[in-house]
């Protein structure tokens, strides 16, 4: 039996992190059909009916499952959605994951970059984690440079999940949290 806790919201100096909810169901939609999502999956109509909502409630299922997953993150005083950062494992991935969306156009990347680098300490020290992996489509600068900024580190020798094509796979240590 699955015994559900209070999920946990971080702060930063600007933004609030917390899971998703239901309110967050149009912005992620809206996101996930931009061409901003097509290294997640996302940037086309929806292929089936019910696609996008089978996803969104992927990332929402994953706090049930799990305990811990992707936060939502907003300005500090303003609950709209301006991305997600968190970590991430579902069943079948080969490592546990420190993963990023940024799904407005006004968020800054240095946003996104501050609420990676608290939910990565909140996977070393609350979750325990002793390291972490990103998985990048190769063709998403923007992403490898996150990962880069954040002292994530290539692992050629790292396992890949099974996506259409291989993906660059970044090393997190606790050293650099």
């Amino acid at each position: 039996m699955i015994t559900l806790s209070p999920t946990p919201v971080l702060e930063t100096e600007r933004l609030t992190l917390r899971a998703p909810q239901g309110s967050d169901w149009p912005h992620w939609r809206s996101f996930y059909q931009s061409d901003r999502a097509q290294y997640v999956g996302g940037g086309s109509p929806e292929p089936k009916p019910g696609a996008y909502w089978r996803a969104f409630g992927h990332l929402t299922g994953h706090w049930v499952m799990r305990g811990f997953g992707m936060f939502v993150f907003c300005l500090k005083g303003d609950d709209t959605p301006l991305g997600m950062t968190g970590p991430w494992y579902p069943d079948g991935w080969p490592e546990q994951e420190l993963g990023w969306t940024v799904w407005s156009q006004a968020a800054e990347a240095r946003l996104c970059r501050r609420g990676a680098r608290a939910v990565r300490a909140h996977a070393f020290r609350d979750l325990g984690w002793t390291t972490a992996v990103s998985y990048i489509d190769p063709d998403n600068a923007r992403s490898i440079a996150l990962a880069e900024r954040l002292g994530a580190v290539r692992d050629r020798g790292a396992r890949q999940p099974v996506f259409d094509k291989p993906c660059l796979v970044y090393r997190h240590s606790p050293e650099a949290a």
